[in-house]
């Protein structure tokens, strides 16, 4: 079936779409109706359906027969490790850390937050939540303690499962401090942690508190698998909020594993069997979905790598890991290939290894600029299909479903909608908008199996954030058009969420932590365009009256505060003081005209601007760091 048949075998019966899709779920209670519709523009998957995540991603395999089948290949060019685990290995291994959470009083319903490096550990220790019907949330190794601090007071979970510590190419960064900062900043307090040593690092443990992961195990029994409801929640995964507040969002069970599922195949286009390649963290949406569960659901091998692009050891690390794994479909950022391309232009390092065994390129978590697009097609001789989706969906709004049928690629679109999504394109009024013309991006509720029902105990802001502003749509906070052809461009963000090397970040976090600081007074962080990361964060300050100490002693303090309160993934390395912002007469500061100065495209002068001259301003503060100003 091609892409259009299927498209509009959907829209003629969603229901029966999604539960012929659902078929290849093994259940223990099977689903009798697919939409559950909750009134009030809430939805639900799958919700009388009992099932186990775990169970569909390891079990069911070693059931089948095929648990001599690598599941998971590990490798890390930092340590100079690798391994392979075959599905029968994970299933002990999963099996036997779920006994030893239940042992200590994880069950079913119970929150779990997670924080480590990329390890094979880290997906065992998801599946075996997963397992016993525990929720877990897991956080980027990198975040700070009070980062991780708001998490844990968000969530409150009953444990923590932590690493001693992550690598990056030169240096060793250990989690345990930051992990006991977290705990002590927290209000609420977990029962018990249970700390992976690392050979680079072995942490000290608290008594009472904290348990070794291998003797946590001992003597404990292996668990079972326990069946949960069709809309309990996997997992908990924080996003960036417009305020500096994360939000969580929560991913359904059924409708995770259906959809999940059926993406391999239809977009990813590999079959059981093939080796399928995330090059992400388990700490974001793609490592939650494509890292760890829909690979291992569909019967694929799934790479975790624990590297860089560049400098582990060089520029051709990725071709490398291609070739050696037989990794037949990649999916990164585009950030990743820029760094490649700064490395390396002339693409020498792949000269090295055979990549005959790749069919494609995917590229998604910020913009893919057509020159990194038509660099990788160049370099590899493979399709490079962009693909659009965020953390609250969980899997791919509009992409190229080459398993369906490979769709011409127009470069800057991500092609088309996926069967499940109505996108349209939205004036501020909520009508929708002639192709060709700028507007809104928004989806027509109710969103398909596997987005997020709602936010973890936050519904009003669910609403707010998401529903409130075009009723009977989902708000996706992005800008763009639809052609002729049916295919999307997405063009801009409509919120202050920017995008660094592929992680969305909050500017208004970031402005909170700098609003902090007792030299200043105001402050804005806006997102400038970079060639590499996409966008870099650059932080404006106002200071208080009187304060006369030299401004790059205080701009410092500034970006240290920063990294200390968001983390370095934040990559806040740029503040400017200033003596005033630009401001509507309301007092809204224009941050979007500021973004233009930066990156030196023309604008027109905002109507309700309450004093031209400080653009002239900002422009020579821009200069004076290095930014086109004007």
């Amino acid at each position: 079936m091609g892409y259009r048949a299927a498209y509009t075998r959907w829209q003629n019966d969603p229901e029966g779409y999604w539960l012929e899709a659902a078929q290849a779920i093994d259940w223990d209670v099977a689903p009798t109706q697919a939409l559950f519709d909750r009134g009030n523009h809430l939805y639900e998957w799958f919700a009388d359906a009992r099932v186990n995540t775990c169970y569909n991603a390891v079990d069911r395999h070693v059931v089948a027969g095929n648990g001599d089948r690598t599941a998971i290949i590990y490798d890390s060019p930092i340590t100079g490790r690798k391994s392979r685990t075959s599905f029968a290995e994970l299933q002990q291994q999963v099996a036997r850390f779920a006994g030893g959470l239940a042992a200590q009083g994880i069950a079913k319903g119970d929150r779990v937050i997670i924080y480590m490096p990329m390890v094979p550990e880290a997906l065992v220790a998801m599946l075996a939540c997963a397992r016993l019907g525990a929720i877990h949330s897991v956080v980027f190794g990198g975040f700070a303690a009070n980062e991780l601090a708001v998490r844990i007071d968000d969530c409150a979970p009953k444990a923590i499962i932590a690493a001693s510590c992550g690598l990056e190419p030169n240096r060793v960064v250990k989690y345990k401090p930051l992990l006991d900062g977290a705990i002590e900043q927290a209000r609420h307090k977990p029962d018990f942690c249970v700390i992976l040593q690392r050979e680079e690092e072995a942490a000290p443990l608290n008594e009472g508190r904290d348990l070794d992961w291998d003797a946590f195990q001992e003597g404990t029994a292996p668990a079972d698998c326990v069946p949960v409801e069709g809309n309990h929640p996997a997992y908990i995964l924080y996003t960036s909020g417009t305020t500096g507040a994360p939000k969580g969002v929560v991913r359904p069970t059924a409708g995770h594993l259906v959809a999940l599922n059926w993406s391999m195949k239809n977009i990813y286009n590999v079959d059981p069997g093939d080796v399928f390649w995330a090059a992400s963290d388990v700490g974001w949406v793609v490592g939650h979905s494509y890292i760890c569960y829909a690979p291992l659901i569909h019967g694929n091998t799934t790479v975790v790598f624990e590297g860089k692009p560049v400098g582990t050891p060089d520029a051709g690390t990725f071709w490398r890991v291609i070739s050696e794994h037989n990794v037949r479909s990649f999916f990164t950022a585009p950030t990743a290939f820029r760094a490649i391309k700064r490395e390396d232009p002339k693409g020498e390092f792949r000269k090295d290894y055979d990549l005959s065994c790749l069919r494609a390129l995917y590229l998604a978590g910020e913009r893919a600029d057509p020159d990194t697009i038509e660099w990788a097609q160049e370099l590899l001789g493979v399709p490079v299909y962009d693909h659009w989706w965020q953390t609250e969906t969980g899997w791919t709004i509009a992409g190229n479903p080459a398993g369906l049928e490979a769709l011409p690629v127009k470069i800057g679109s991500p092609t088309v909608a996926m069967p499940g999504y109505d996108v349209q394109i939205l004036d501020e009024g909520g009508r929708q908008m002639p192709a060709g013309e700028l507007g809104a991006i928004a989806i027509k509720l109710p969103l398909p199996p596997g987005t997020l029902p709602t936010l973890w105990q936050a519904e009003d802001r669910f609403r707010k954030s998401y529903l409130h502003t075009f009723p009977g749509y989902y708000e996706t906070g992005d800008a763009g058009m639809i052609d002729q052809d049916g295919y999307l461009y997405i063009m801009a963000r409509t919120d202050d969420v920017i995008n660094v090397a592929g992680h969305r970040l909050s500017t208004g976090a970031m402005e909170e932590v700098l609003a902090g600081h007792p030299d200043v007074a105001e402050c804005a962080v806006i997102g400038v365009a970079d060639a590499l990361k996409g966008q870099n964060a650059v932080g404006f300050v106002c200071l208080t009256k009187g304060v006369n100490r030299p401004h790059a002693e205080i701009t410092a303090e500034c970006v240290q505060r920063v990294r200390d309160q968001i983390g370095p993934v934040a990559a806040f390395k740029q503040c400017v003081v200033v003596d005033r912002l630009p401001k509507t007469r309301s007092g809204k500061i224009l941050r979007a005209t500021m973004v233009k100065i930066a990156d030196g495209e023309t604008f027109k002068m905002p109507a309700t601007i309450d004093d031209p001259a400080i653009l002239d301003e900002i422009s020579d503060a821009l200069k004076s760091i290095g930014y086109a100003g004007g």
